[in-house]
């Protein structure tokens, strides 16, 4: 289980102070599939980022009983003047996995070619979030999240990752956030609307839908 209690998150920059979530408390139960649905700034990505323990809270608790992820795709987590293929082994020694096995599943899965070998810092952005797709599925979580799937690689690399996503999701949890109604119906069966620094949680990922897209027409 995850909770979390009285979440607030605060960014201040020169002249600005933004608060990006206001007392936000919620529990993502084992087995959940939780779609969540915001307009561009809400704190989507952030929300995954506080769950996953990258960026702290401003105040408030992440309690974490299950393993958590970091968000598929978040390459922030590489040393850039190291390989591909030494990041990923480093990642096999913190999380303890057989690295020859990890090695050979991120090779196979990111289709990087020579550029594995190679430091990341030549990598494109969409290199860099294909290969930390890859380390991130190499990696058994309780809990898997995920943030844009659709903008990751190719098509036929998203397919990989949606068949990827879907063998994991039947027996583990996931929190997941997209722009794409689609994407969340066919992994998602709740749903979560940020707007106004709240998280308001819906017991279908239609309704969160619905409730969103009404909210950007208003909006508009």
């Amino acid at each position: 289980m995850i909770s979390l209690i009285d979440i607030n998150k605060i960014y201040h920059g020169r002249n600005l102070t933004k608060q990006v979530l206001h007392d936000v408390s919620f529990t993502v139960r084992p087995g959940d599939a939780l779609g969540v649905c915001g307009a561009n700034g809400a704190g989507k990505s952030t929300l995954l980022r506080l769950i996953a323990g990258v960026e702290h809270p401003s105040s408030g608790r992440v309690r974490r009983e299950m393993s958590v992820s970091w968000p598929l795709g978040y390459s922030s987590c590489f040393q850039s003047s190291l390989t591909g293929a030494d990041n990923a082994r480093f990642i096999a020694r913190i999380y303890r996995r057989p690295i020859d096995d990890l090695l050979a599943f991120v090779d196979d899965f990111a289709q990087l070619g020579r550029y594995f070998h190679q430091p990341v810092k030549t990598y494109s952005a969409g290199m860099a979030a294909r290969l930390a797709f890859a380390v991130s599925l190499a990696i058994d979580f309780d809990c898997y999240l995920v943030d844009e799937i659709t903008g990751v690689g190719d098509e036929r690399f998203r397919d990989r990752c949606q068949q990827a996503l879907t063998s994991r999701r039947a027996a583990g949890t996931l929190v997941m956030v997209s722009h794409n109604a689609d994407t969340l119906r066919s992994h998602c069966s709740r749903g979560a609307v940020i707007q106004d620094g709240q998280v308001r949680l819906y017991d279908s990922i239609d309704e969160a839908i619905e409730v969103h897209r009404h909210a950007q027409r208003t909006a508009a």
